[in-house]
């Protein structure tokens, strides 16, 4: 990746010179095994949100669209509505299923391929669920077995709708739909790590069975990384599915603890992938940075192009990495009411479809980044120690803060390109020897300042 205009960073911000001369020294490159890296975007219709569903025009999404193209985007994450889509758990409506169809014509078209989420689930701080596992007819939405039935159904219905269209990547089961699973949700499902386990391969089975041959995955949050009593682990996050996908959000305590543009918030999307990979047994597994957006106030609009820029330089340095799409295509219109506030500037365009200056950052970005080669590979790695590493109890150690973040984070910043590795693996030669690692070291290495 070239340099970045120096215009578009910001001169009096405290890291400025140091997010310079980082851009100004030769950047590591980013071409994976002769594929080039995807770059591309979530798709949020300007004209009604998600809830476009309801009243679809296809000439609106095709015009959304055609501003995404604009961008030199390659791809689209897109989202059905769970309720919208299968208001019954035996009526899949045919109209919702067509109107997906042709929002994944309408990317052809454009040049765009499309990956789409089935269970939305949650969206922008919204839960939806549909009646049928509710209030009266209130169900666990990982363990019932009605529901499980209705949910396979549903994602299959959508795979195989879509199975036979060149630019349909495949299926994410759904947005992030684990944090139903989470302690703090108001109306929890409680399930085991086991019975977390058997829910995400039925769901992935459902879409193969739809799309067989795609790449399917599933979508966690920060409390799968972070979470000691969360179901959802770091082990299931990067051990199931087609790839592992990152959500980097820097509204998870990064930006309160260290500030919006510190090198820990420019880095984070970089340490969640690394710590992705940590978890992984398979040295080869595919990464996704599949969210990352610059939220406001923790970024400004005056610092969003230089937030893309600089956390984007520090992920692509990143090994097996499959491609990146930002959150979020436009922005929210203001006359829907009752989002979080920094919901509604997310969006490389705005909601009137003009391409906005992070948008130009977006683009020029990803015209640079497809025909680099690939990164050099990170020979020293951090140890993780969580406990059992089925359950990980101590995976609070990784959140921002934490003892791990702060080690991994001390090391990155003075420059030796951190990985990260399990405590079980530190000692398997053969293991770090695939993974290309040369250095092992300790958090208490690193915190007695004896690491480098």
């Amino acid at each position: 990746m070239t340099p970045p205009d120096r215009a578009s960073l910001r001169t009096g911000h405290p890291l400025s010179n140091r997010i310079l001369q980082d851009f100004s020294a030769d950047t590591t490159p980013v071409q994976r095994g002769g594929a080039p890296l995807r770059f591309g975007v979530n798709y949020t219709p300007t004209r009604g949100w998600f809830h476009h569903w309801l009243d679809f025009d296809i000439d609106q999404v095709s015009r959304d669209l055609d501003s995404i193209a604009e961008l030199g985007a390659d791809h689209i994450r897109a989202f059905a509505l769970w309720p919208v889509f299968q208001p019954n758990r035996s009526l899949i409506r045919p109209q919702a299923l067509a109107d997906l169809a042709a929002v994944v014509d309408a990317a052809a078209e454009r040049g765009l391929d499309v990956s789409v989420d089935g269970l939305q689930g949650h969206l922008s701080s919204f839960d939806y669920v549909p009646a049928w596992a509710q209030t009266w007819h209130q169900q666990n939405l990982f363990t019932s077995e009605l529901v499980i039935e209705g949910q396979s159904a549903y994602l299959e219905a959508i795979a195989s709708t879509l199975a036979g269209r060149p630019n349909f990547l495949g299926m994410s089961i759904g947005n992030e739909f684990s944090q139903f699973a989470s302690p703090l949700h108001p109306n929890r499902s409680e399930l085991t790590v086991a019975q977390a386990d058997t829910w995400i391969s039925t769901m992935l089975a459902a879409c193969a069975a739809g799309a067989p041959g795609l790449e399917h995955h599933h979508s966690e949050y920060d409390m799968c990384w972070f979470g000691g009593e969360h179901s959802f682990t770091p082990a299931l996050a990067a051990r199931r599915g087609h790839s592992t996908t990152i959500h980097s959000w820097i509204f998870n305590g990064t930006s309160k603890l260290y500030g919006g543009m510190s090198e820990q918030s420019l880095r984070l999307a970089e340490y969640l992938i690394e710590l992705g990979r940590g978890w992984s047994t398979d040295p080869n597994r595919p990464i996704w940075l599949q969210e990352i957006g610059a939220p406001a106030p923790h970024v400004s609009a005056e610092d969003a192009p230089a937030f893309l820029e600089g956390s984007l330089k520090y992920a692509l340095d990143t090994e097996n990495l499959w491609g990146v799409t930002w959150w979020s295509s436009h922005d929210v219109d203001t006359a829907l009411a009752d989002f979080p506030s920094l919901e509604y500037s997310l969006g490389l365009i705005g909601n009137d479809r003009t391409i906005k200056p992070q948008g130009h950052a977006f683009a020029k970005v990803a015209a640079e980044v497809r025909t680099a080669p690939a990164p050099a590979r990170r020979s020293t790695a951090l140890v993780l120690e969580v406990g059992d590493e089925t359950l990980a109890p101590g995976r609070a150690t990784c959140e921002p803060g934490g003892a791990f973040f702060e080690a991994w984070m001390s090391l990155a910043m003075d420059g030796a390109r951190p990985s990260v590795i399990l405590a079980s693996q530190a000692g398997d030669a053969s293991f770090l020897a695939a993974r290309g690692i040369t250095t092992v070291l300790t958090t208490r290495e690193v915190s007695a300042g004896s690491a480098i």
